[in-house]
């Protein structure tokens, strides 16, 4: 079982204890009794081979131990209730297609409701919350040092040091698939010279490898400082959080990724470390932060002149 600090909120174990129990009921009714379930079922005359009905039953009721067993700790045994909300959706997709082809009785659309679409919700809220907890940034054992002051650029350098001789606009990146983040690097290659001309020098934050350089060879920024983060202990120095649904995948992002992606022609790719990240942009002056911006959503565009001018305010 988790620490009582993260255990997940008591509704989704007592929802997996209902699913168990109702698919443990409805499994065993129909192993014992295939006859009259299968009629309320709308099979009527029963199908001619019963024993596939009651197979059906056995899988149902199998399902609900799986439950029962997540329900202990749906965090850990997120890949059950995965599989149990795939089962979920699959299942009445076939079902409708069924009965557009006339080939199942249409009672069967009743038994949909209680064994598949109630728990759509819950079952995905669910996995959202494994998702966010094993996104959680650990600690590194025995560090004791900032990684502002540990962690090196491609040149050897860390961002406290490359900060004492002019200040650093560091720009944290999502994953290396991210529009928004493909955005932000011709974002940063556009305000360059005002950027050198204010004596401020961009760095940019990522969770991929060094190899993956492309995207800023692209805009000529190939020689800007890229601190690859995989751990995310800079996000986590610099208080960047696990976005939320709404903040991730509300209307807003599908909107601005559309017309990032497609109509700006940044496109997107595949991921390289963790989709769930939030970004962030920050002023850097001598390891202390000027100013800063984190994003309230995955799909916000950053005026970086308003964030440098207010610093200078």
């Amino acid at each position: 079982m988790p620490s009582d600090s993260r255990r997940p909120p008591l509704w989704m174990s007592r929802t997996l204890q209902l699913a168990a129990l109702y698919n443990v009921v409805w499994g065993a009714a129909v192993i014992v009794l295939p006859q009259q379930t299968s009629q309320l079922a709308g099979f009527d005359p029963p199908p001619g081979y019963i024993e596939l009905w009651q197979c059906l039953g056995m899988i149902v009721g199998v399902y609900g131990v799986g439950y029962w067993i997540a329900s202990r700790d749906p965090v850990t045994h997120w890949p059950i209730v995965l599989v149990g909300l795939l089962g979920k959706i699959l299942g009445p997709i076939g079902l409708v297609v069924s009965l557009w082809r006339g080939t199942l009785p249409p009672e069967m659309l009743g038994t949909i409701v209680f064994n598949d679409l109630i728990w759509w919700v819950p079952f995905a809220l669910t996995l959202w919350h494994a998702a966010t907890e094993h996104s959680r940034i650990p600690a590194l054992a025995g560090s004791s040092e900032k990684p502002s002051r540990t962690l090196r650029d491609q040149y050897g350098k860390t961002l406290a040091e490359l900060s004492q001789d002019a200040g650093v606009l560091v720009v944290f990146l999502r994953h290396a698939g991210c529009t928004f983040c493909r955005e932000a690097i011709a974002d940063i290659a556009a305000i360059k010279d005002e950027l050198s001309a204010a004596n401020i020098v961009p760095a940019f934050v990522h969770m991929g490898d060094e190899a993956a350089v492309d995207k800023f060879k692209k805009h000529g920024l190939q020689e800007v400082s890229r601190f690859s983060d995989p751990e995310r202990q800079l996000y986590r120095e610099f208080e960047l959080e696990i976005g939320s649904v709404g903040q991730l995948l509300g209307p807003t992002t599908f909107i601005r990724g559309f017309k990032a992606a497609i109509l700006d022609g940044h496109g997107f790719g595949s991921f390289q470390g963790n989709g769930l990240q939030m970004p962030g942009v920050f002023l850097v002056r001598k390891g202390e932060i000027a100013a800063a911006y984190r994003h309230k959503t995955a799909s916000d565009r950053p005026d970086y002149t308003a964030l440098l001018q207010s610093c200078q305010a």
